[in-house]
């Protein structure tokens, strides 16, 4: 085998329009969107014209802190605004297909940045996919952690061949996400909210799988209903090629009182290398950027560990909104597009289906019902 010398160049960073002066209206002034998204689009230099929330004194808020001009009660009446030419949404996802179906009433609005998930089930969703479809407008799916840098590089040792053939893919999850007080009225909970990124990064990564495997336990520390707490699931590729993520939300009583380890590893086997790393989002607020080592035997006896600044919080966000903004000025599909995002919906739902009638379930029992 012919060795070379490797390219550290690994693109980790989002490719950023250059028209940015778009008219964005964010719907949702909580932490996701007053500490995430609008520091992310001041930094990329986007233009964030109105805000709305629920509450509309976060609204004045979030908006005099992120220097947004205009603040409306309402999101109604933020979609009237003819300025709004992107829509960003920031809202619970039972209440999301409702205000993605009155902004594709509105001519003014090109494209709409949806949080994940787009809805509650699949089946929801491919509405408001459809929806969006009918009327010619961008809908773009929140999927942040495709942003994530080692994920971006991790792509590009991929793409050049550097791994070879992928064997196996884990992620090992020992975290304590902050769950929404409005979770608590869904029942569904990690396979929806937290394991959605893994689910969609590996089809990112590797493709869609055929069928999924799947268990969960309900999770000691949130004392309200939900059937998945702590899960466990693989993806099986007709390849044979197999991805699997412990999601472990609890983590043990880190927060009642033990000394805790809290982490998140991936790992990725290929048949000319291997690269693995560690995900920074555990550290929020602290801003610890996520790592990749990888070898490969393009060039034997090497450990790479390129590192670089950039966080996943809020610096990833300048992707999920810059893609975006490119599909709507180059009219093409967004890299994270609704049609797209539609399968790791299936894989969310065959989590459930799985973990409910304790068997595997092919991901086309889901789509093509």
């Amino acid at each position: 085998m012919d060795t070379k010398f490797v390219d550290l160049d690994l693109d980790y960073l989002p490719h950023l329009p250059d028209k940015r002066d778009y008219g964005i209206g964010a719907i949702g002034a909580g932490f996701i969107m007053r500490d995430i998204h609008l520091v992310a689009y001041q930094n990329a230099g986007f233009r964030t014209v109105a805000l709305a929330s629920r509450t509309p004194a976060n609204a004045r808020a979030a908006a005099e802190a992120r220097g947004v001009p205009k603040v409306y009660d309402t999101w109604q009446e933020l979609l009237d605004d003819p300025e709004v030419e992107i829509l960003d949404i920031a809202f619970p996802p039972d209440q999301q297909p409702e205000i993605i179906a009155e902004a594709v009433k509105k001519p003014h609005i090109k494209g709409i940045l949806a949080q994940k998930p787009l809805a509650m089930n699949y089946r929801d969703a491919r509405k408001v996919v459809e929806m969006c479809e009918a009327a010619g407008n961008k809908l773009g799916v929140n999927q942040n952690m495709r942003y994530d840098q080692s994920m971006r590089a991790l792509k590009t040792l991929l793409n050049r061949g550097l791994l070879g053939e992928p064997v196996l893919a884990t992620v090992e999850m020992r975290g304590i996400p902050h769950w929404q007080p409005f979770l608590q009225e869904y029942n569904r909970l990690t396979f929806l909210n937290m394991s959605i990124h893994h689910l969609d990064v590996f089809r990112y990564l590797f493709g869609d799988p055929e069928r999924v495997l799947a268990s969960a336990r309900t999770d000691p520390r949130s004392r309200f209903p939900h059937v998945d707490g702590i899960t466990l699931y693989v993806l099986e590729y007709a390849n044979g090629f197999r991805a699997s993520s412990w999601d472990d939300v609890w983590s043990g009583p880190v927060r009642e009182g033990s000394e805790g380890d809290v982490y998140i590893k991936w790992r990725v086997e290929g048949v000319e290398g291997m690269a693995w790393g560690t995900i920074g989002w555990v550290d929020y607020p602290h801003g610890s950027p996520s790592t990749i080592n990888f070898t490969t035997k393009h060039q034997p006896g090497y450990w790479f560990q390129p590192r670089w600044k950039n966080v996943w919080f809020p610096d990833a966000f300048e992707g999920t909104m810059g893609q975006l903004l490119r599909a709507v000025a180059e009219d093409c599909e967004p890299e994270i597009g609704g049609r797209d995002n539609l399968g790791t919906m299936a894989l969310v739902e065959a989590c459930y289906l799985s973990v409910a009638e304790h068997r595997g379930v092919l991901v086309s029992e889901i789509t093509q019902a």
